[in-house]
């Protein structure tokens, strides 16, 4: 039954984010014929998709581009509603956002306090080597 549940809102997630990579796809489409110039694809971006290596991205090529972005972002969606939806009706409310909200802060929080002790032994440390005789 929990899976069947599950199916429904990442079925949704899926559709709505196909239906944004189809959009996304016309609108570059659009902006091309247009005679904009194409943005600089980063190296990265280049070796993973550029399949015929000729240094740009062509539509087809693009497009698995835009399809693992969608990809991505729908099972990043599925992950969330999965952690923080508590009443499985595929979306969140106002107390499972707090609840999210209040979890990020808590692990910035974390990070921020990671940071900082990591920052007072890197001084010490120097203060240390500062104080020893010069040999």
């Amino acid at each position: 039954m929990k899976e069947d549940a599950m199916k429904t809102p990442v079925a949704s997630i899926l559709r709505g984010t196909l239906g944004v990579l189809v959009v996304s796809c016309a609108f570059s489409v659009a902006q091309a014929e247009e005679g904009k110039e194409p943005k600089k694809v980063p190296p990265g971006v280049l070796k993973k998709y550029d399949a015929n290596q000729d240094g740009t991205l062509d539509e087809k090529e693009k497009a698995a581009m835009e399809a693992d972005k969608a990809k991505h972002k729908a099972e990043s969606e599925a992950k969330r509603l999965e952690k923080f939806d508590k009443n499985k009706d595929g979306k969140l409310d106002e107390s499972e956002l707090a609840a999210e909200k209040a979890l990020k802060q808590e692990m910035a929080e974390k990070k921020k306090a990671e940071m900082e002790k990591k920052k007072a032994e890197l001084e010490k440390k120097k203060a240390e080597q500062a104080a020893a005789p010069a040999q």
